[in-house]
């Protein structure tokens, strides 16, 4: 009599399963936000979930990256293709109500440096934007001259500069503006002292709006 073979035990409970899984349709995607777009890449939210995508590149989720620039990005997103801008939101039905773009250019100086004119709690400001610094910073002489009291409200502590270790105050800024963009409850630090000599604009405001650059130019957007 010819032999039957035995099938382990594991094969039979997990293939069914394994079927299942394979036949379960796609959740459908709810929501998709463009945070950063580069030549062939882009860095899009998709549900709350950051992915970074290269061009031809599919996310868990069934989000196709087309084609990127550091203007837009071309998706695909359940067959249907579209053109999307840094900052913009996609709603669960892909159409979203047009808004007001809030945006700033920023060229660099004879020196490559990226200065922008904006304001602090009112009071007008030129700054550096410096991406390696942590929060907005300033020292003591521009604080007193835009009303910031830092011995009385700030919270002493110590920063790392260039210079060595230094001491430094941590405020928080009502207002920061950038041309058309403003942000509330900023955070910064005055550092007792002369330097730095520039108020420099770090990431407790950058990282707050959307940031590219084309070419030479460096353009901020507002968050929705």
């Amino acid at each position: 009599m010819e032999r039957i073979p035995r099938i382990p035990i594991w094969m039979v409970i997990t293939l069914p399963v394994a079927l299942l899984l394979a036949a379960a349709p796609a959740r459908a995607v709810e929501s998709i936000r463009v945070v950063g777009l580069f030549s062939g890449k882009a860095v899009v939210q998709i549900d709350g979930t950051q992915r970074m995508l290269s061009t031809g590149q599919a996310s868990p989720e069934g989000v196709k990256l087309i084609s990127a620039n550091a203007r837009e990005a071309v998706m695909e997103v359940d067959g249907r293709r579209g053109t999307y801008a840094l900052g913009r939101h996609i709603s669960s039905t892909y159409a979203s109500a047009a808004r007001h773009e809030i945006a700033v250019r920023v060229w660099p100086d004879e020196g490559g440096m990226y200065r922008a004119i904006g304001s602090i709690n009112g009071f007008p400001v030129s700054f550096l934007v410096d991406t390696g610094a942590t929060h907005i910073a300033m020292n003591a002489a521009q604080a007193k001259r835009l009303g910031i009291d830092y011995l009385v409200v700030g919270r002493q502590g110590f920063a790392s500069t260039a210079s060595g270790v230094v001491k430094q105050y941590m405020v928080q800024l009502d207002r920061v503006a950038v041309g058309d963009i403003e942000l509330h409850n900023v955070s910064a630090g005055v550092i007792d002292g002369m330097h730095p000599v520039d108020v420099l604009l770090g990431m407790s405001f950058l990282s707050q709006v959307d940031m590219a650059r084309e070419g030479k130019v460096l353009e901020l957007k507002k968050k929705f």
